[in-house]
């Protein structure tokens, strides 16, 4: 345990505001009191982290906590962050850094479980590998219901196609060299990617959202083709309900993949994607898109559009939209 003494001014560095004894933020200018010292621990730490000492580099981000406000996001990107260094150190194989024992009575009378207490470090290292299986062991049980539910073929084919659409998150994140994990499913309601977006711009957290409907409608384009050749309606089935499934997606609503991206769209932005969805709803005639236009008529007067413009996202958000739409309607069936 570690005791911080403040040795700042009574007043704010930067706007000049009176200070509380104890206060780790300005109240006016919202300035952090310590940032100076939280500079040098962050460089520090990620020094060691670049020199593959991850477990002193956890010490020096764990440094940081007790000098920003509790409520802060860094603090959950510390203890966020802590916690993959950990994961990795303890895949590694590296030990953890241990303080000296103190020496007293009660330190001989326990040694003898020093054992037990290795293998406890040890199974630590285990159930890491065990909670990385967490992919395999949902998308096992995601194929399960599916199969159970339509037969193995559909199951097995519209659980592969849920992971196509997963992985052009992954991908895309990956390629940006941020952290993700691989996707989980949780049967009956869906799959996600966890990643970390912290400081990470609206308009790049709306292209990864996109990018897994995107990705869908490349694996709906493939069992098409896979229909054409060999004429089982099974393919169409699969490549015409993953479609509708994606369409679905982007509805810009709660936490749906069209949820996030419509945050990077200003209100003009969200205008027109209700626009273009609703006429291509008036070419296409499928009704999920009317799901969507609804969401998109909603976004429209809420108070969380993006008080700058994106035509990127804007066209992209139109363009997927479109071709799903276009896949949905050249497919037979319902």
């Amino acid at each position: 345990m570690s005791e911080i003494t403040s040795g700042f001014n009574s007043n704010c560095k930067s706007c000049g505001n009176p200070l509380l004894q104890g206060a780790l933020a300005c109240p006016q200018c919202h300035a952090l009191v310590h940032g100076d010292e939280l500079q040098r621990l962050s460089e520090k730490a990620r020094a060691l982290e670049a020199k593959g000492d991850l477990r002193a580099a956890c010490e020096q981000w764990l440094a940081c906590i007790p000098l920003l406000p509790h409520i802060s996001k860094q603090v959950d990107w510390i203890k966020e962050h802590v916690r993959e260094l950990s994961e990795k150190a303890d895949a590694a194989g590296i030990p953890e850094i241990q303080a000296p024992p103190p020496e007293n009575r009660w330190g001989r009378k326990l040694a003898p479980l020093g054992p037990i207490a290795i293998l406890l470090a040890k199974g630590k290292a285990i159930l890491a590998v065990v909670f990385k299986l967490k992919f395999l062991l949902s998308l096992f049980a995601f194929v399960g219901v599916y199969w159970v539910a339509y037969g193995p073929k559909f199951g097995i084919g519209f659980a592969l196609l849920i992971l196509v659409h997963e992985m052009g998150h992954f991908v895309d994140i990956k390629r940006r060299g941020l952290p993700a994990d691989m996707p989980v499913f949780l049967p009956g309601l869906g799959a996600y990617v966890r990643w970390q977006a912290l400081g990470v711009p609206l308009e790049t957290r709306a292209a990864i959202s996109l990018a897994g409907p995107l990705a869908g409608w490349f694996g709906s384009v493939v069992c098409v083709v896979l229909w054409l050749k060999t004429g089982d309606g099974l393919w169409a089935a699969l490549a015409k309900s993953n479609a509708a499934l994606n369409v679905l997606n982007l509805a810009p609503v709660w936490v749906l993949d069209g949820g996030h991206a419509a945050l990077a769209l200003s209100k003009v932005n969200r205008i027109m994607l209700l626009v273009a969805t609703l006429i291509l709803w008036v070419v296409v005639r499928q009704n999920m898109l009317l799901v969507v236009a609804a969401g998109a008529a909603w976004r429209v007067f809420t108070k969380d559009a993006a008080e700058k413009s994106s035509t990127y996202i804007t066209t992209y958000f139109v363009a997927v939209l479109m071709v799903l739409g276009l896949l949905m309607y050249i497919l037979p069936g319902q």
